[in-house]
């Protein structure tokens, strides 16, 4: 199917279109006031449209005859839209929401698979910095089949009704994945495996429970192995973000740089573009291989995904900054930091680093 536009004597003819939705994005201030295009569809009578500022959507099948004021800016405007339709919308803080989640006591809470919370006891989680447009919620609690349910837009809160499990692999992936989470040893770790392994012995084919004991032989440095359950995995499910990330983690701690950013590009690609643990893990390898502005395009990415929602990556990325001697901007990321998780594990070392750069920028020596 072609789809490149040709321009020709101030036409430009798109062929082999079927019913995609267009978007007309002329007409910005300072340009025309209204501009105006003329379409011709072929076997129709030719339609005429007003774009006025902003964007007016319109949807045709077949051929495509759009004949403009200038050519080169037609083929600006599509290339733009091209691009826009392909990226997701922005958010700002003040397009953001409060969303009241309801569940069952102690539930995990992911809201378009970034981990935002556990519920209390009585069920009940605030999450903050929630974009408008809709959300896929996914809740897992122990001794419950997990749920997901859609977060629509407009809406300020959703209740997530579970459901009791008696699937001994669902059960036998829940302790594993809560041993997991709790380990702080190789020997709770290791716990965590063999319960990751009853659930798959269960179940063989359980991608969820293949990326987390992937994750769980990570951390205890067995690469080979850890490598061998995403392949398994993708088996089940070939197009797999988390295990793409996963694997970019597993590659990168192996010393596999090129390896590493194959997998978290492909967990991008994968995602369409929302995948913050890759993003993060893309980040580090470039700022390991002293690509510090790419580095800090990544970091910035997975920010934006993650609504504030990971208070330590404005540490990664002041580092970063601190290594461009970028003192201001390094800053500002960990003052981020401590306003976000005051009482954060790293709060203590960041104060005294900011502490550090103060004076350095006021010239006053420390004598030991």
């Amino acid at each position: 199917m072609n789809r490149e536009p040709q321009i020709v004597m101030g036409e430009m003819e798109i062929t082999g279109v079927p019913s995609h939705r267009w978007e007309c994005l002329a007409g910005w201030e300072g340009w025309f006031n209204p501009a105006r295009l003329a379409m011709k569809v072929s076997g129709g009578k030719p339609p005429l449209l007003t774009c006025k500022y902003g964007p007016s959507r319109f949807g045709f099948p077949g051929v495509l005859v759009l004949i403009a004021v200038a050519p080169v800016l037609v083929a600006v405007l599509l290339f733009t839209n091209t691009v826009s339709a392909q990226r997701p919308a922005r958010t700002t803080k003040a397009s953001t929401r409060i969303i009241a989640i309801k569940a069952e006591p102690n539930s995990i809470v992911w809201i378009d698979e970034i981990r935002r919370g556990v519920t209390d006891a009585s069920g009940k989680l605030t999450v903050q910095n929630v974009s408008p447009a809709r959300h896929s919620l996914r809740v897992r609690a122990n001794g419950f089949k997990e749920s997901t349910v859609a977060i629509l837009p407009g809406k300020t809160s959703v209740t997530a009704k579970l459901v009791r499990t008696t699937d001994a692999a669902e059960l036998a992936f829940q302790e594993a994945e809560t041993a997991r989470e709790q380990a702080k040893d190789d020997e709770a770790r290791q716990r965590a495996a063999e319960a990751y392994r009853r659930a798959l012995k269960l179940r063989p084919s359980f991608p969820a429970a293949r990326v987390g004991l992937a994750r769980v032989l990570l951390e205890l440095n067995e690469y080979k192995e850890a490598l061998a359950e995403i392949e398994a995995a993708r088996r089940s499910r070939p197009i797999y973000p988390e295990a793409s990330a996963v694997e970019g983690r597993i590659n990168r701690e192996a010393a596999f740089e090129e390896e590493a950013i194959k997998s978290f590009r492909r967990s991008i690609r994968e995602a369409r573009g929302f995948q913050p643990e890759a993003h993060v893990g893309l980040a580090r390898v470039l700022e390991e291989k002293g690509q510090f502005n790419e580095a800090i395009a990544e970091y910035r990415k997975a920010l934006e995904q993650l609504m504030d929602s990971e208070p330590v990556i404005y540490q990664l990325l002041g580092a970063a900054y601190e290594r461009q001697q970028k003192y201001k901007e390094a800053l500002a990321a960990y003052e981020k930091y401590l306003t976000l998780a005051p009482n954060g594990s790293l709060a203590p070392a960041l104060r005294s680093i900011i502490d550090q750069l103060k004076r350095d920028a006021s010239g006053v020596e420390i004598i030991p």
